[in-house]
């Protein structure tokens, strides 16, 4: 079985044009996938680094949202562009702060027991 050390999780999720949210895909998340795995595969990471389609990581106002494990780095506004740099970073162990949703800004964040954050 295949030990990924990071997962990009790109939001794809669907809904239809009328829905305030709005949602990823209308904003170019399939493109954006699609450049990551080409990235990745380009750049011999491939099997150290797994892009993965996800369903609505509930960052909407946020799209196209993206979400890194193991760090837990979430990024917001992600276009084809930005994927190399953030690859990039991914590669140095870095952060691309430009497109970092900060924790404040995390919808549907939760408190957890005994943290003060």
């Amino acid at each position: 079985m295949a030990r990924f050390e990071h997962h990009v999780f790109v939001c794809e999720n669907v809904r239809p044009p009328e829905n305030p949210r709005g949602c990823c895909a209308a904003k170019g998340s399939p493109e954006v996938r699609a450049r990551f795995k080409d990235e990745l595969e380009k750049r011999g990471l491939k099997g150290l680094v797994r892009a993965n389609s996800a369903g609505c990581l509930d960052q909407c106002a946020q799209g196209v949202t993206v979400v890194i494990y193991p760090g837990q780095t979430w990024y917001g506004h992600v276009t084809v562009d930005d994927v190399p740099e953030i690859v990039d970073a991914i590669a140095q162990g870095k952060v691309v702060e430009r497109l970092r949703i900060p924790d404040e800004k995390l919808t549907g964040r939760a408190k957890a027991p005994g943290r003060n954050a």
